[in-house]
């Protein structure tokens, strides 16, 4: 069981890291090129990334892959891709109506979600002192995500905020997202389970530009460097979670871990644009970071 917990936290540390170094690289490309565009770009690059480490294990590491069997495993593979786009456009099409802000702590109660499904509802076990590191790794999270002074200066109702509806489709679908893939990928080869519903997650992104007629187009040279390390950044974060359900029993470990992943982005901000850290963010820091001690030791 202890290996099992080291694997499900470091799934979970991969994945924050992953999808933390994501969303940094998204903050330098959805004023140039737009929410859309970023989400297809960087799911391109992501797909190429994870095409290029299935080919090392073939021709480099002379490793077999699993590919999934039957027609039933690959529609579910691209249940999975297109849901999971449904739900970045849908958080994306939120945060255009309203504030990041008042927006990310609604979403950011996904991982929450699952825990409590995770829990009660699928029975996992964990130790007592693991309850208290899940409580208090997401009251970190939710504290690092909560704009005191915009919560104060709006005064708004959850279902007045603007963008809400969608944020919360959004939510609902992800915390449904990961109890699914968690109960599919189990046992499964991580590496080829993931590639190739993120190459469906890609498409769909790319059908989804089409019908709302997207402009794709990318002038600024730097814009590019920034969506490959999306791209590397998704990348990892994906493999890092299959491998968390794949190879582990605590899915909540895993899923609460990984909706920590504005700590990362947050401290990238700080080294890189030298965005300021206020007291509350590195007080919820703490608080996230004592809650992965608590739940390794």
């Amino acid at each position: 069981m202890q290996q099992e917990l080291t694997i499900a936290i470091l799934g979970g540390l991969g994945t924050m890291l992953g999808w933390g170094f994501a969303d940094f690289a998204a903050k330098r490309t959805v004023d140039g090129v737009g929410s859309i565009a970023s989400l297809v770009w960087g799911h391109i690059f992501g797909t190429i990334v994870l095409f290029s480490v299935i080919l090392f294990y073939l021709f480099g590491l002379n490793t077999p892959l699993d590919v999934p069997q039957g027609l039933t495993s690959w529609l579910w593979l691209i249940f999975f891709g297109t849901l999971q786009t449904i739900v970045y456009w849908l958080f994306y099409s939120g945060l255009e109506k309203g504030k990041a802000s008042l927006l990310a702590p609604i979403f950011s109660a996904y991982s929450g979600i699952v825990a409590v499904i995770s829990l009660l509802v699928f029975s996992e076990t964990i130790r007592s002192n693991g309850l208290l590191a899940l409580a208090t790794i997401f009251g970190g999270m939710l504290l690092l995500n909560i704009d005191v002074e915009a919560l104060r200066a709006k005064r708004l109702s959850l279902t007045t905020i603007p963008g809400f509806k969608h944020v919360f489709a959004a939510t609902l679908l992800a915390a449904i997202w990961l109890l699914g893939w968690d109960k599919f990928v189990k046992g499964m080869d991580w590496l080829s389970y993931t590639f190739f519903m993120y190459a469906f997650m890609t498409l769909s992104a790319v059908v989804i530009a089409k019908i709302q007629k997207a402009d794709l187009r990318v002038f600024k040279k730097e814009v590019w460097y920034y969506l490959v390390l999306i791209g590397i950044g998704e990348s990892l974060a994906y493999t890092a979670l299959s491998i968390g359900f794949s190879a582990s029993s605590f899915t909540s470990v895993v899923a609460v871990i990984a909706g920590a992943s504005a700590l990362p982005t947050i401290i990238l901000a700080r080294i890189f644009l030298k965005e300021r850290i206020t007291k509350l963010q590195l007080f919820a820091s703490l608080v996230i970071i004592i809650g992965v001690i608590i739940l390794a030791i």
